[in-house]
């Protein structure tokens, strides 16, 4: 079961997106105008972080010159050292609002399911993990390797921490403000911070569910993950929250949250 919402929690009132890019210069223009228009429409107060991961094409100027159109576009630099857990702490570390949510450049993400998110957020939520692979959910040219180390990693995890959560591993998730801050500070600094963080928040006593969310693969550019690269990474993470949880006695469980 998951924990049920706290109703006590106050009402949001800034929705920071935060988008790790390294090399995007084809997928941004429409995935930051889809987001704008959709939290616009929907009358949700947002600013959009992208973080600019050391992109060696033309990301930088493509973001210098959306500014103009879409006024919520906050970019920032990552001088270095790089990588895409580096990329999104830095966003953690200038967002203004009250609760975030990690979206990926390529857009791959729907911005509805994001909408969804703040939502949940404000029914007293403290995260809200997407999953792909849930009623409801949905997958577009996912590649056949990756769909199936993907399974198996999210039944590894499962497994070893007993929780009812099937895409931990994907990035798309949401949270308040107190969970990121109460979650520092962050070992990843590649895609395992994917599972570091909400690994942690359940360990740790934050309440969250999980709702259905969709994903397509991208249009434009390569993906930046490297499965050869991450297995080790993301077993030492997994055992690192797992350690904790079983054994810290509590010590780093909320103590309180925003």
């Amino acid at each position: 079961m998951t924990p049920a919402p706290d109703q006590t929690l106050p009402a949001l009132t800034l929705f920071s997106v935060v988008i790790p890019a390294r090399d995007e210069e084809a997928s941004l223009p429409a995935t930051l105008r889809a987001l704008h228009a959709e939290f616009t429409r929907e009358g949700i107060p947002h600013e959009l972080i992208v973080v600019d991961d050391g992109s060696t094409d033309g990301t930088w100027a493509i973001l210098e010159g959306l500014q103009g159109d879409i006024p919520t576009l906050a970019p920032v630099r990552n001088p270095g050292p790089h990588g895409f857990g580096r990329a999104i702490v830095r966003g953690f570390d200038r967002i203004r609002g009250d609760a975030v949510v990690i979206v990926m450049a390529d857009a791959s993400d729907s911005p509805a399911d994001a909408v969804r998110y703040w939502r949940l957020l404000n029914a007293g939520y403290e995260c809200v993990f997407g999953s792909r692979f849930v009623r409801g959910g949905q997958v577009v040219d996912y590649p056949r390797v990756k769909l199936f180390v993907n399974r198996l990693a999210n039944l590894f995890i499962r497994v070893l921490f007993a929780v009812p959560l099937n895409d931990t591993t994907n990035a798309f998730k949401a949270y308040r403000r107190g969970v990121i801050e109460g979650c520092r500070p962050y070992l990843a600094p590649h895609f395992n911070l994917t599972v570091e963080i909400p690994l942690k928040a359940i360990a740790r006593g934050y309440t969250w569910t999980v709702t259905p969310i969709s994903w397509q693969n991208r249009k434009h550019g390569i993906a930046k993950l490297k499965i050869k690269e991450m297995g080790s990474r993301y077993f030492f993470i997994c055992m690192y929250v797992w350690l904790e949880k079983y054994f810290s006695r509590g010590d780093y469980r909320k103590k309180n949250s925003l």
